[in-house]
């Protein structure tokens, strides 16, 4: 009988690393790598592409109802593709970013996203990153890892990300609308952003990348020797 393969949860605040941290820990254990995040974008995408108030949580809802979204692995990462469409490159745009924060608070549309990352997940062998993986998606995940690290160093490093270039936000900015966004995530009345009781939690503020792989992998193999 082969052995089941654990389910790796990664929550975290925006800016934390969670997306690399699971696409390292996937392609190192041989892991399908479900990023819930890209859900929720895809759904904000659709959401403006009709023009839906972002607050209408039953009009999300009954639109979230309707929409296939697919997650493809492939060499370079996930390939996302909403109602057949690849909208990859899309949902790293600012405006589908801010609005995937705004439509994840509904309670609605998360069940019915978390709903399909179970499914997604059932048979284990999966890493899947957020910001309640580990206390709602799946509360019994073989590994729990919370990484986090300070709006700062969050800011810093998704200002590095984005490339200081004409029209885009300067650091500043960009550690108000983190900060921002720390606030809806953790005050939210549906599943708030915390770290489940048996997270093991990884402070990344003073660490390098190569520092965090190595003592996520090193969590994995504790948890699940293989």
């Amino acid at each position: 009988m082969a052995v089941r393969k654990p389910v790796v949860a990664i929550d975290g605040p925006s800016g934390a690393g969670k997306s690399t941290i699971a696409a390292f820990l996937a392609k190192r254990f041989g892991l399908l790598n479900l990023e819930s995040g890209a859900m929720y974008r895809a759904t904000a995408l659709k959401a403006l592409r009709l023009g839906l108030p972002l607050e209408d949580e039953a009009a999300l809802a009954a639109m979230a109802e309707m929409t296939a979204i697919a997650l493809e692995p492939t060499e370079g990462g996930n390939r996302v593709l909403l109602d057949g469409e690849d909208v990859t490159t899309q949902l790293r745009e600012k405006d589908v970013t801010q609005a995937a924060s705004r439509v994840s608070v509904h309670p609605r549309v998360r069940a019915l996203m978390v709903a399909a990352q179970q499914r997604m997940g059932a048979e284990g062998g999966v890493v899947m990153e957020g910001r309640d993986i580990g206390t709602v998606v799946f509360p019994k995940a073989e590994v729990k890892i919370f990484l986090d690290a300070s709006p700062d160093a969050r800011g810093e490093r998704r200002f590095i990300q984005t490339g200081p270039t004409q029209g885009q936000p300067s650091a500043d900015d960009v550690k108000r609308e983190l900060r921002e966004r720390d606030e809806r995530d953790r005050t939210r009345t549906e599943s708030p952003l915390r770290p489940a009781e048996d997270a093991v939690l990884v402070d990344s503020t003073v660490l390098s990348l190569d520092e965090v792989k190595a003592r996520a992998e090193a969590i994995v193999l504790e948890k699940w020797p293989g």
